[in-house]
């Protein structure tokens, strides 16, 4: 290779590799400017607690077991059942005229049964006397064997159609509140259709997820009270950890079961569950206004080396103008004080990547 065409192939090679750096991956984020946060940890002092929903222990779904009209509904939101009692009606005929074809069919074949029997006893008197051949008494054995199978067959077909029929009455589990009326009368409804909602109004208990550190911190003492909406505070009858965690948010499921007061509750409504304080209840906390809202979804800006990150979050108890960071943030991480101009830096950067 001659000197003339080396020196147009170095410029080439250098032209091209200008152009690779331009065209390669896009240059860093200048966060300079961009105020950040460490998130606080700490022990709390005073206890930590969680926002949860009051739910019955005892809360039953009744649905159609068969499908038919509604020709009757004997309750209302709110009232008091017993249990067994009938609460809804359906328009049970083509139930109740399969329960009596299926019974009718059974007392035939009930019938054929003992007339099978009578034979074989008959036959069986006639084979002693050698008047009638094994071979007779063999058959008539048979005869007497399937007339009674059939005979037990049709009595559980009549079984199940009675069943059927019984269906179109929807009845009450156990005693308790009618919560739920999903029908009313005229409608026609489908097997598995819900229909009515009952609870019992007697026991109650509510449901958090925690951090897996404290989880394990509430093992170990396991009290906790629960704070109504209307101020009540009442002192937690029992308090189960879950052994698992979940696998998405890392956290783990505590049930705290209410004691029988005579504060009125009632599925559903919110409640705050406070565990006692401990030495080594170390959580991490966000100022209010460095979390991002987005309808029922919360998350955090995080400031990487050279990047911004929306970080969705699992967030706990406010307090004093801090939020509680269950899942989502780890300690040492930085997060942008201001979620909204974090959003729109990261639009103008993307903008710019763009054009």
């Amino acid at each position: 290779m001659t000197m003339k065409t080396l020196i147009p192939l170095v410029l080439l090679c250098t032209a091209l590799a200008s152009c690779s750096s331009e065209t390669g991956l896009p240059p860093a984020m200048d966060l300079r400017s961009m105020e950040a946060i460490a998130p606080q940890t700490g022990n709390a002092g005073t206890g930590s607690s969680w926002d949860g929903v009051v739910e019955a222990v005892q809360q039953a779904d009744l649905t159609a077991q068969t499908a038919g009209r509604v020709s009757a509904v004997l309750v209302d939101v709110n009232d008091r059942v017993s249990a067994g009692q009938v609460l809804l009606r359906l328009s049970g005929v083509e139930q109740r005229a399969g329960a009596e074809a299926a019974r009718a069919q059974a007392a035939a074949a009930r019938a054929q049964a003992v007339e099978a029997e009578t034979s074989y006893r008959r036959y069986a008197g006639l084979a002693k006397q050698q008047y009638i051949s094994k071979q007779q008494l063999d058959q008539a054995l048979a005869a007497k064997n399937a007339a009674q199978a059939n005979a037990r067959a049709a009595e559980a077909v009549a079984a199940q159609a009675a069943q059927q029929a019984d269906y179109t009455e929807i009845r009450a589990p156990y005693s308790g509140v009618l919560s739920q009326r999903l029908v009313e009368p005229g409608e026609s409804v489908a097997p598995g259709q819900p229909l009515l909602r009952v609870f019992n109004p007697d026991r109650f208990r509510v449901q958090i997820q925690v951090p897996q550190g404290v989880a394990a911190i509430i093992r170990t003492a396991p009290q906790a009270e629960v704070v109504l909406v209307d101020g009540t505070v009442l002192t937690a009858e029992s308090v189960l950890v879950y052994d698992s965690a979940d696998a998405a948010s890392h956290s783990v499921s505590v049930r705290v079961h209410l004691p029988k007061t005579e504060t009125p509750l009632v599925p559903g409504q919110v409640a705050s569950v406070r565990f006692a304080a401990t030495t080594s209840d170390a959580r991490i906390r966000l100022p209010e206004t460095a979390i991002w809202h987005r309808g029922e979804l919360s998350g955090a800006y995080v400031i990487g080396k050279d990047r911004l990150l929306l970080r969705q979050l699992r967030l706990g108890e406010s307090r004093d103008g801090y939020v509680e960071v269950i899942s989502g943030l780890s300690e040492g991480e930085r997060v942008a004080a201001d979620p909204v101009r974090a959003a729109q830096a990261l639009s103008e950067y993307r903008a710019k990547q763009e054009n």
